[in-house]
């Protein structure tokens, strides 16, 4: 046990569904020798209470020092993020039907939402006498009611917003994340640098003693 190096790389944001965190959850762990890696990943980190925070940041520093305590004389390399953020999800507090009604409600704000900005928009920009003395011009005479131009326009806009978003029900057109998914992690990774950072000025960060 003695002179074993130990690679550590933790991840930024870890979510767990217990309430005690082992350094096993909060990354990847490395060394040759099988009796300090298994006695590492089994180290318990942090406990949740019931009625407690749901979201702790641990310092790579504690982590060290709880292996050090745990597997004297080791050397501890870290390759990875400096904080975690730890995060106990309640598994069953998301199979309620109340959820299930939050996803609906969201839905339904996002679609008639949506409808509602595409037509204040076109109604901004004056689509309509736009498309009138487009028709005026081509066809040499006055449209009457529902014609090809704004038919074709409808097709375009939909199939335009299908290859943006690079997603059509539950498959994707390529390979590639789609913008919403770009999106969401940089916003999670801001969530994260700013609950970590916060965490550290505040003095509620768990680091070494």
């Amino acid at each position: 046990m003695s002179n074993a190096t130990v690679y550590l790389k933790c991840d930024r944001n870890v979510e767990i569904q217990s309430p005690d965190a082992f350094l096993k959850d909060l990354g990847s762990l490395r060394c040759q020798d099988a009796s300090v890696s298994a006695k590492c990943k089994s180290l318990k980190v942090h406990h949740f209470q019931d009625k407690g925070p749901k979201r702790v940041v641990i310092s790579a520093l504690k982590l060290v020092e709880l292996m050090e305590e745990a597997c004297p004389n080791i050397s501890v390399e870290i390759v990875g993020e400096t904080d975690v953020l730890v995060e106990w999800v309640d598994v069953n507090r998301h199979k309620s039907w109340q959820q299930g009604v939050k996803v609906a409600l969201v839905c339904l704000v996002s679609f008639f939402g949506t409808a509602f900005t595409i037509m204040a928009y076109h109604n901004d920009v004056g689509i309509n006498e736009v498309f009138t003395e487009v028709y005026r011009i081509v066809m040499n005479r006055e449209p009457g009611g529902l014609n090809v131009l704004e038919v074709s326009y409808s097709i375009g806009l939909a199939a335009g917003i299908i290859v943006f978003f690079n997603h059509v029900g539950g498959r994707r057109l390529t390979k590639d994340p789609t913008p919403i998914e770009v999106a969401m992690r940089n916003y999670e990774k801001d969530v994260d640098m700013t609950l970590i950072e916060t965490a550290g000025r505040e003095g509620k960060e768990d680091d070494a003693r």
